[in-house]
This record gives structure tokens, sequence and C-alpha cells, in this order.
């Protein structure tokens, strides 16, 4: 359904967005959308389109996927010719140079998953939780040349549940966004821009595997919430004689021992001490094999009281 108010370009590509464009498309007419080139995914590596470019292509939304921004003359005369008074971006993944922000009446609207200026970046869902916030947002700006620089047009304070993963913290901001776009797509001759403070600004760079390694000389507050923070991707890693070993329903608990130091095996999971306290461990995951319960895994391997698993540390830089 579209009705009266702005046309829109809509840039986006993973599925987070996609609940942005069905409500943007419920009140507006979406007259392009623009999304990362196809790529190979899986062990045939088949040609497979980013899920937003997938849903217009089901809408029969006219669809580009850029290879590049900067400089693609062609590209540009697309967005123009589309009429588009605004676009808007989310999840999108490329920088947008300033020839493409100019071509929108109203230039291009944000939704990013933070509270600016907290988190720019990439990734400010997981680092929020990685840092255990008990409460982050989303705030809708105006896109400029910069890296999530943009004045503030609306802003909204979302709680974090303390059993929150990064899967279930995307889930509520990506609802969040859907409804903040509307309500800015409706009223943008009555926004006010906000500078940002540049002095409170934090940085949410992209994750890298190491991001999910368990570092046992951090508490088990710690530990717990970089498993809640890398749930989606690179997932919480550890090891035991320099073998991988992927950690599932990590939670606090009470304990007490060396970092690293098995402190009790039950049917309820692996006790592990950390710097300060403990935290249990529910499914255990070895190298090309499946999950399994953390005390099958441990009968297996031989794992009991006093056990210790290697204490990993990042790299000094």
């Amino acid at each position: 359904m579209t009705g009266s108010g702005p046309r829109v370009a809509f840039f986006g590509s993973p599925a987070f967005a996609l609940p942005v464009l069905d409500a943007i498309r419920e009140h507006f007419e979406v007259v392009l959308v623009v999304a990362q080139p196809d790529k190979p995914v899986g062990r045939g590596l088949k040609l497979t389109p980013p899920p937003v470019a997938a849903r217009a292509a089901e809408l029969g939304l006219p669809l580009a996927q850029p290879k590049k921004l900067r400089g693609n003359a062609a590209f540009e005369a697309t967005l123009r010719e589309s009429g588009a008074d605004v676009a808007v971006t989310c999840a999108y993944g490329k920088i947008l140079p300033l020839s493409v922000l100019e071509v929108p009446r109203y230039g291009f609207l944000n939704t990013h998953t933070s509270l600016l200026p907290a988190y720019r970046g990439s990734a400010p869902i997981q680092w929020a939780l990685v840092n255990g916030e008990a409460v982050t947002g989303t705030t809708i700006m105006q896109t400029d040349e910069g890296m999530d620089t943009g004045p503030v047009l609306l802003q909204e304070a979302l709680p974090v549940a303390p059993e929150w993963t990064s899967l279930e913290l995307a889930d509520a901001l990506s609802a969040q966004a859907a409804r903040l776009i509307v309500q800015a797509l409706s009223n943008l001759d009555g926004l006010s821009p906000t500078p940002q403070d540049e002095t409170l600004a934090t940085h949410a760079p992209m994750l890298v595997k190491e991001d999910g390694f368990v570092r046992w000389t951090d508490t088990a507050a710690q530990i717990v919430n970089r498993y809640r923070g890398v749930a989606a991707w690179p997932q919480t890693t550890a090891f035991l004689g320099g073998a991988r070993l992927k950690l599932g329903g990590l939670s606090v608990t009470a304990g007490s021992g060396q970092p690293g130091e098995v402190l009790g095996v039950t049917e309820g999971g692996l006790s592990v001490a950390t710097q300060e306290g403990a935290v249990l461990i529910r499914t255990v995951q070895p190298e090309a094999r499946k999950a399994q319960p953390a005390h099958t895994w441990a009968q297996g391997a031989g794992v009991t009281r006093g056990t210790r698993l290697d204490v990993w540390e990042p790299a000094q830089s």
C-alpha cells in the first residue's frame, strides 16, 4: 500500500532492514531500492541476492545494485530519474559520496541503532551489549559525508533486557527504526536537526573473529556480555589445548578459582572460573562437530574439576 507524502529511495541490504522497508512501503511510494550486489553463498558459492534485493524483486520495486557509488554517473542518473524526494539508508553497508547525497531534495536519512553520538560505526548493537549497556536506542539522522556524524532528527531510547543477545536486540531495534522512520518521513519539513556533541562520540568498529574469543581474565559479567554481543557472529570461542570450542548458553554463576579453571561438571552445565566469579556453559561445539550438552562433551573429552581451559588474551597494540 502507498499513501501521500514524499517519494522514497531505500538503501539497505540485510534482513535487519526488511521491517524498515516494509514500513516505509506501507505509508509512502518507494520509487527505488538500492542494495549491495549479489554475493557467493554456501559451499556451492551460488550467487545470492541480499535480503533487501530479494524483497524488492518479490514486490516488483525498481532495484539497483551498484558495485560502487563514488564516480558512478550512471547510478546517480538512476537515482535522479527515480524522482525520489528523500532517500533512507538502513544497514546499506557503503559510504555515500557527496554527489549522491545531494541528489534527493531532502537528502538522506539514516536509521542508526544507537543513541548517537554513542557507538558510531558498523556494529553498534554488538558493542552496546559487549559493554553491558542497559539502554540503547535508535537515531534518525541526516546523513553527511562522515561516519554517522550528521545532525540528529529523531531519537528514542530502548531498554536492553538482560537476557537479550545481539539477535533479540536487533529485532527490537529494527521494529523501533521502522516506526521512527515513518514518523520522520511524515514530518520532513518539521524536523529540527540537532548537531551531535563530538566530545561524547564513541565508536563501534566492525567485529573480527578474535572479538568472540573468551578472555577468562575478564569478570564473569564481562564474559557473558561479550557472549551476548557476538551471538550472531563470530560467536563465543574458547580453547583447550589449542583446540577451538564454540560455547553456548553462558550465564553468570557462583564460584571462584584460577581464570579458566573448571569448577564443576553437572547436567546443568560446565562451571568455569573467571577473574571474578564464574560462568556456566550449557553447550560446547568442538571443531567439525555438532553442539552438545556441556557435560556430555566434558565426559568425552576427559574434562573434570581442575581442568584449565587455555587463557587467551588479545595482543597489546
